[in-house]
């Protein structure tokens, strides 16, 4: 199934859970789970959250060797700002979707709020 959003008040277990991967038309995929997250789906998106998180760690390695080399060429960081660019992406859409399940304690409510004013600023 796939939804667009998703109320962050919503208990984890009917929350959906954003996926590390789109659909054919590259739209974001979803899914729904019980608490424990032990599904195979859910294993399978932790696997693949694995791997992309380990690649982006290693094309970090690699960015770091070509960006001190002073004899890399235009197309070689051109192709190296591509790769770091869905990277970037895939490490956005895995942090967007654990900071979604996590769990929201009723006294941080409160800070949701706007900071009370300082007496003297």
């Amino acid at each position: 199934m796939i939804y667009e959003s998703h109320d962050a008040a919503t208990p984890t277990a009917t929350r959906p859970r954003l996926l590390p991967w789109s659909n054919l038309d590259g739209n974001p995929c979803y899914l729904i789970t019980d608490d424990t997250g032990t599904g195979r789906l859910s294993r399978l998106a932790d696997d693949i959250e694995t791997v992309q998180l380990g690649m982006a760690d290693d094309l970090l390695g690699h960015a770091v060797d070509l960006l001190s080399n002073s004899k890399a060429t235009a197309p070689q960081l051109y192709y190296l700002a591509a790769r770091l660019a869905e990277a970037l992406h895939d490490v956005h859409r895995i942090a967007r979707s654990r900071g979604a399940r996590l769990v929201v304690p009723h006294n941080d409510e409160e800070s949701d709020t706007a900071p009370e004013e300082v007496p003297g600023t």
